[in-house]
C-alpha cells in the first residue's frame, strides 16, 4: 500500500515523509519558486482537489492560504495509501494564439514612437538618459486578467514581438473573482497577492530570450481590481459602492489629471533595468478597467464612424458600444466558471483540456482534447460547446434541467469527465451578468442589434467559442454572425500598441474621458434580465419593438 500523486495529471509513487516539491520533481514538473525549497517566496502553491488527510498539518508558512492551497516545499505525505490530486499555478502552459490578428488599431502596422529612445549609446527615456547600452531595447506589454497572465516581450526599435509568456495568475488563492480578491487583499496584511503576483512575473521576465537589463519599460493593463493590485494601492473602495478605485476618487476630488498609473521598476524588485518604468493605462470607471481602454485603443473605436460594440468575454465580461458620435461601457460580474473555474472538471486551456464536443444523432459524444491526449477536464469553448449541443439535441431545456432526469452528462466516460446540473447553473449565471449587461447597455444607447456594422468578441476564450453555439445558449447577441468578429486578446494588443506609441497612449486617455459608464446593478430592471439571461435561449432583446 503506499500513496499517489497525482499532479498536474501525471502521477507518481509518494513515499511517506517526501514533498509534493520533491515527487513532482521525479513527474519533470518544474513546480515555481525562487527560495530553492525554503518556504520563504511562496509561489510553490498547489490546489489540492483530494487527499487533505494523507497530508502534513499546515505550517506558519501557510498561515495566508485557503485550507485546499498548500506550499508544496511544506507539504509532506503523511498517510499510508490513498491519492493526493492537486495542480500547480501553472506557468507558460496556457495555450497563446500569435498573429492573425486583424484589428483597425494594429492592422495597418504600429507608427513607432516608443517613450524608449536610443542616441548612440544613449538610452533614454521620455528623453532622459538613464543607461548606456548598445545592446537591443527591449519593452514587455503585459495584460494581468483575473484568470491568465499574458506578457509580451517586444523590441521597441523594430517594433517586432520577440516573445509571449501566459500562465495562470496565481492570486487564485485568494479567490477566483475580484470581489473575493478585494476581500482577501483588504484582511490580509503584507500585499500577498501582489507579492505572488511579482514573483511570478520576476520568473517570467528571466526567461525571456534578452537580458533583462535591457528592458526598459513595461506597460500594463487589468481590469481595476488587477490593475491597482499589480501596483500595490489599496482596492478595498473598488469592492464598494460606488465601485472606484482610488485613483478615480483622486481624478473627481481634483488631486490627479488621469488614472494611469507610472512607477519605477526597481519599486516591483524586477531584474529589468532599474531605472526603467513600469506603466499602467487609464481606467474607464468602477470595474472597467485598464484592461478595457487598451481594447478600444486596439480596435479602432475612437475614430470609428460606425455603429460598432466589443464584448470581452471573461471573469469579469466588459461590454462597450459606440455609435460613431456615443459610447458606453459596462462591466457583468461573470464570475470564472466559463474559464474552468469552480467547475467540476473544469480547466483552462491547457493540454488535455476538451476544446470541441459534439453530440451524434445516436447520442455518441464526439471530442476534441488539446494536444491529442488524454482529456483532463474541459475548457471554455468545450463548455460553449457541450452546453449547445445539449440544447440543439433536446437533451437538456430552457431551464436547464436535462431531460433524462439525469443530475449530469458524460463528455468523456473513459477519464470520468462529465458535466453536472450544479456546473450547469453556475454557468447559467455567469451567462445572465452578460446577457443583463447586454440588455441595459442597448438600452441605455438606444440601439439594436440591426444598427451594428461589426461587433467584436474580444479574449483569448472567446477567440476559440463555436459562434452559433454560443449564440444558441444566449451567451453572445444572437446577431447576424456575418457582423460577429472573434479578434482574440485585445487587451495585450492595445497594451503593445501603448508600449511601442506615446501617441497611442494619449489617444488612450482621451478616450476614457469620452465613454459613459454604464452602472448595471443599480438599474431597476437588472435582476429581471439577470433572472431572463439565465434561461438557456438566444439573447434577442435588441431587436424587439
Amino acid at each position: 500500500m503506499s500513496i499517489t500523486l497525482d499532479i498536474n495529471h501525471r502521477r507518481v509513487d509518494a513515499p511517506d515523509g517526501e514533498t509534493i516539491f520533491e515527487c513532482a520533481e521525479k513527474t519533470g514538473i518544474q513546480v515555481p519558486t525562487s527560495c530553492l525549497k525554503q518556504g520563504k517566496c511562496r509561489e510553490c502553491m498547489v490546489e489540492v482537489l483530494e487527499g487533505l488527510d494523507l497530508l502534513s498539518e499546515r505550517t506558519s508558512e501557510e498561515g495566508h492560504l485557503p485550507d485546499h492551497f498548500r506550499l508544496s516545499c511544506r507539504t509532506h505525505f503523511v498517510g499510508t495509501s490513498g491519492t493526493v490530486r492537486c495542480h500547480t499555478m501553472r506557468r507558460s502552459e496556457i495555450r497563446i494564439d500569435e498573429g492573425g490578428m486583424s484589428l483597425p488599431g494594429i492592422e495597418d502596422g504600429i507608427p513607432l514612437d516608443p517613450a524608449v529612445t536610443r542616441d548612440g549609446d544613449r538610452i533614454l527615456l521620455d528623453g532622459v538618459e538613464i543607461a548606456q547600452s548598445a545592446e537591443p531595447i527591449y519593452g514587455v506589454a503585459v495584460d494581468v486578467g483575473t484568470t491568465t497572465v499574458v506578457m509580451r516581450l517586444v523590441n521597441l526599435e523594430t517594433g517586432e514581438i520577440e516573445a509571449t509568456q501566459s500562465f495562470e495568475n496565481p492570486q487564485r488563492f485568494g479567490g477566483s473573482d475580484i470581489m473575493a480578491r478585494i476581500h482577501y487583499d483588504t484582511h490580509h496584511k503584507g500585499k500577498l497577492l501582489q507579492r505572488t503576483l511579482l514573483g511570478y512575473m520576476n520568473r517570467a521576465i528571466e526567461d525571456f530570450p534578452c537580458d533583462p537589463q535591457t528592458i526598459y519599460e513595461m506597460v500594463m493593463v487589468g481590469n481595476a481590481t488587477m490593475r491597482d493590485l499589480f501596483f500595490g494601492l489599496d482596492v478595498e473602495s473598488i469592492g464598494q459602492k460606488p465601485y472606484r478605485s482610488t485613483t478615480e476618487h483622486e481624478l473627481l476630488e481634483g488631486k490627479r489629471e488621469s488614472t494611469s498609473l507610472a512607477k519605477k521598476a526597481k519599486t516591483f524588485r524586477f531584474p529589468t533595468h532599474p531605472d526603467g518604468r513600469v506603466y499602467g493605462l487609464p481606467l474607464i470607471s468602477g470595474h472597467v478597467g485598464a484592461d478595457t481602454a487598451a481594447c478600444i485603443l486596439a480596435a479602432n473605436f475612437h475614430h470609428e464612424k460606425r455603429t460598432v460594440g466589443l464584448m470581452d468575454i471573461g471573469t469579469n465580461t466588459e461590454l462597450v458600444i459606440s455609435d460613431g458620435e456615443r459610447c458606453f461601457a459596462a462591466s457583468c460580474p461573470a464570475g470564472p466558471a466559463f474559464e474552468g473555474g469552480s467547475l467540476t472538471c473544469g480547466m483552462p486551456g491547457l493540454e488535455g483540456a476538451i476544446e470541441r464536443i459534439h453530440i451524434d444523432d445516436d447520442g455518441s459524444v464526439k471530442t476534441e482534447v488539446i494536444g491529442d491526449i488524454a482529456a483532463a477536464g474541459i475548457c471554455g469553448s468545450g463548455l460553449i460547446d457541450v452546453l449547445g449541443e445539449l440544447v440543439r439535441t433536446g437533451r437538456m431545456n430552457e431551464m436547464g434541467r436535462l431531460s433524462d432526469g439525469a443530475t449530469s452528462f458524460v463528455v468523456d466516460a473513459g477519464e470520468g469527465v462529465s458535466v453536472t446540473e450544479r456546473d450547469i447553473g453556475d454557468l447559467a449565471q455567469a451567462k445572465g451578468a452578460n446577457a443583463s449587461g447586454l440588455q441595459i447597455v442597448f438600452e441605455t444607447a438606444g440601439l439594436t442589434y440591426d444598427d451594428f456594422d461589426v461587433f467584436y468578441l474580444a479574449g483569448a476564450f472567446a477567440r476559440h467559442i463555436d459562434i452559433e453555439a454560443a449564440k444558441r445558449i444566449g451567451l453572445i447577441p444572437n446577431m447576424d454572425s456575418r457582423k460577429l468578429r472573434q479578434i482574440g486578446n485585445a487587451a495585450i494588443e492595445g497594451a503593445t500598441l501603448a508600449l511601442l506609441s506615446r501617441a497611442a497612449r494619449e489617444e488612450a486617455e482621451k478616450l476614457v474621458r469620452g465613454i459613459k459608464h454604464v452602472e448595471l446593478e443599480t438599474h431597476p430592471l437588472f435582476f429581471d434580465y439577470f433572472v431572463d439571461g439565465c434561461q438557456y435561449k438566444p439573447v434577442d432583446l435588441a431587436n424587439d419593438d
